[in-house]
């Protein structure tokens, strides 16, 4: 097996060339990365190609919530509901400090969208199909529980509140580590490669070409069979490449916004999901030390490279978090940075934004391109469950007979996991005294942990060796360090958006840690200074968007 990194990116790309795969994955979302473990962990030779960074489309850009589907109970999609929430308990097994129990709130107010008796009724089923056991199981709260509970709730229009579980997760860190497991199991990704055409046999796709971007040049890959799990991108990648497409069911994007407020600003006691006055819900989450807000659920027809937070967005969160918490009075000077991204739905006629089913489709063209459309993050281990099945069913009998039944409900996604929730918070408060002496709180710590799991410890054996005078700086170093030894960083926004989510939850730090992070880059990459300023402009304009609404 080689090394997850872009620091041996030759060697991989050269051994790519010399040998046929039995799968070929377009899309390093969590849909591509879990078809890839999943497909790797049954013993099929697996190749996934990214155009980008890895998640850096839909799957950096959802909620972060691992959760079990209550708003589709409104749409009455039971099966989604039950299948969703089943998954959220085996995805907090494989991972528990990535996918981490986090309570909500769901607030009963005086001609809300939900009344005490359906949001009891609502809860009840939810518990039921998302097959919720012990204290997790929903409680109905009072008025004076519900503040207890929430104190910036509206006194004056609170009747109670129903008290939910729920799962957060990074997202984007989420897939890194479903990639890396499936690396560990056999599968190669590669990231900032673009597939360009297909190759054909007998009118069948046998084999792609490739752009590798950071090496310049082009690649070969013999393959039995493509997967398009491109998210955004499905349609045009079946459009552009595919001689044979057919006329079969399309994308409706949709854009989903998120705003970040200091906690300050924003100090909510624990995760609510909240009334609008226009009879959409929004989730509040608080998190290490901010808070956000969504989603907006709009139509979206522009180009999926460059969705972004509009002025209209911005102000319609703001506005919703003002009405539901009145004491607030949040501004858009507040905001310390949002992010904006995609959901490519199934189009269904007739139904608005926030009506489409989140249900994923698996299509096939007549050239053999399997398309997988839809789907939530949650549910990313059955959707490839359910195309790795369909792969299996083409395969000839001789290679059937060598493969293993799936395997992931019981593959942990990192190499040394906890075997619990409680272990992590132990792993805490093991190592939370030595890093208060850098003056890192609690909070700092939970964070780091929440991202790397067990991997921290090497975080901190590097920590300890470096000797910068600032302790910021010196742990950013180390968590770069170690990412570009294990997680295919190539370039540092990968590094700030993606591997550690500080662009979106930590953005004032990142304007320290610009001038040293860039030099470490240059050191590794051997960077020229016209590469380093394209880089520095590549950050800043990031920073820039974030906070900047049109």
């Amino acid at each position: 097996m080689q090394a997850f990194s872009n620091l041996n990116r030759k060697e991989t790309v050269a051994s790519l060339q010399k040998e046929s795969c039995d799968l070929l994955i377009i899309g390093g979302g969590i849909t591509g990365a879990g078809i890839a473990l999943d497909a790797a962990s049954r013993g099929l030779k697996v190749i996934l190609l990214e155009q980008n960074d890895f998640s850096s489309g839909t799957s950096s850009k959802s909620t972060k919530l691992i959760h079990g589907g209550l708003r589709y109970l409104k749409q009455f999609d039971f099966w989604l509901v039950h299948e969703i929430g089943s998954e959220r308990a085996i995805l907090h097994k494989l991972a528990p400090h990535l996918v981490v129990p986090d309570k909500m709130l769901l607030p009963i107010i005086q001609n809300g969208t939900y009344g005490s008796w359906l949001t009891s009724i609502g809860l009840k089923i939810y518990d039921i199909l998302a097959s919720v056991e012990g204290e997790d199981k929903r409680k109905m709260l009072d008025k004076e529980e519900a503040l207890l509970k929430e104190p910036l709730l509206p006194t004056d229009i609170l009747e109670g509140a129903g008290y939910y579980a729920e799962y957060r997760t990074d997202d984007a860190r989420l897939t890194i580590e479903v990639l890396k497991t499936a690396v560990r199991h056999g599968a190669c990704a590669l990231n900032y490669c673009q597939v360009k055409e297909f190759s054909y046999n007998d009118g069948k796709i046998s084999g792609i070409k490739a752009q590798d971007q950071l090496l310049d040049q082009e690649l070969e890959i013999k393959t039995a069979c493509v997967v398009n799990a491109t998210g955004p991108w499905v349609d045009l990648t079946r459009d552009k490449m595919d001689r044979s497409p057919g006329k079969g069911k399309r994308l409706q994007l949709t854009k989903g916004v998120h705003l970040v407020f200091p906690f300050d600003k924003f100090p909510i006691k624990q995760s609510v999901y909240f009334d609008v006055p226009d009879g959409r819900m929004i989730f509040g989450i608080p998190r290490g030390k901010v808070t956000y807000v969504g989603t907006t659920d709009t139509k979206y027809t522009g180009d999926p490279k460059e969705v972004k937070t509009s002025l209209i967005d911005a102000l319609y969160l703001i506005s919703a978090v003002n009405h539901m918490f009145p004491d607030i009075e949040l501004k858009l000077k507040d905001i310390q940075s949002s992010w904006a991204g995609l959901r490519p739905l199934i189009y269904e006629e007739g139904k608005t934004a926030g009506e489409l089913s989140r249900k994923d489709e698996i299509f096939e063209s007549a050239t053999g391109l399997i398309t997988i459309a839809g789907g939530k993050l949650t549910g990313y281990r059955k959707m490839a469950e359910r195309t790795v099945d369909l792969i299996e069913k083409k395969i000839s009998k001789d290679e059937k007979k060598a493969l293993r039944p799936i395997q992931t409900e019981s593959i942990y996604l990192t190499e040394d996991p906890f075997e619990s929730y409680q272990e992590v918070i132990k792993f805490i408060q093991k190592i939370l005294p030595e890093l208060k002496t850098f003056e890192f709180d609690k909070k700092d710590v939970t964070s780091l942990v929440q991202r790397y799991g067990k991997q921290t410890e090497s975080i901190l054996e590097k920590f300890r060796e470096l000797t910068d005078k600032d302790p910021e700086i010196r742990l950013a170093k180390s968590e770069l360090w170690f990412t570009l030894q294990n997680e295919m960083v190539a370039e540092p926004l990968d590094f700030f958006e993606r591997r550690t989510g500080r662009l979106y939850f930590n953005a004032l730090s990142i304007e320290k840690l610009i001038k040293p992070v860039l030099s470490e880059f240059a050191k590794v990459f051997k960077w020229d200074e016209d590469t380093v300023t394209k880089q520095r402009d590549i950050l800043e304009n990031a920073l820039q968007e974030i906070r900047t609404f049109k």
